[in-house]
């Protein structure tokens, strides 16, 4: 048997080929699927946050960048800090904080430890990413719906 050009042999089996590109296609619709789910609960269990605290617009969370000011104004800070997001590197990075330590205070006011608001953090670790993604969405899912 002759294994020097199995690869090209391979790209030109028309076969082959389409049932890689299906498999592509139908893991990007998975993940596109996967990532929508998220956002919808996401939104959901924020205004639900925001509902809770008396938020003036709670329907922000719905709303990619002013999610992140409703999150900032419910931990305390005033919603222009957003704007770091536009500045390079050190800006995402101050962002990242005040966003932690908003939620932090958010966890606080609803009587659950506010080092919970690290699992965020934990989101963008590699290896730890998706089980810390799980259960920052299962704790906010527990602010959101706790009796008050």
């Amino acid at each position: 048997m002759d294994f020097t050009n199995i690869g090209s042999r391979i790209a030109e089996n028309p076969l082959i080929v389409g049932f890689v590109e299906k498999l592509l296609i139908m893991g990007l619709l998975i993940l596109l699927g996967v990532f929508l789910l998220v956002w919808i609960y996401h939104a959901i269990v924020w205004m639900k946050i925001a509902e809770k605290r008396k938020h003036k617009y709670p329907w922000l969370a719905w709303i990619p960048f002013a999610n992140i000011s409703l999150m900032l104004e419910l931990g305390g800070f005033h919603w222009a800090w957003v704007f770091l997001i536009l500045v390079p590197i050190a800006g995402w990075i101050a962002l990242l904080v005040l966003i932690t330590i908003a939620v932090w205070n958010v966890f606080e006011k609803a009587k659950y430890p506010g080092w919970l608001a690290l699992g965020y953090i934990l989101t963008m670790i590699p290896f730890v990413a998706v089980g810390a993604g799980i259960a920052y969405l299962i704790i906010i899912g527990f602010v959101a719906w706790k009796k008050i």
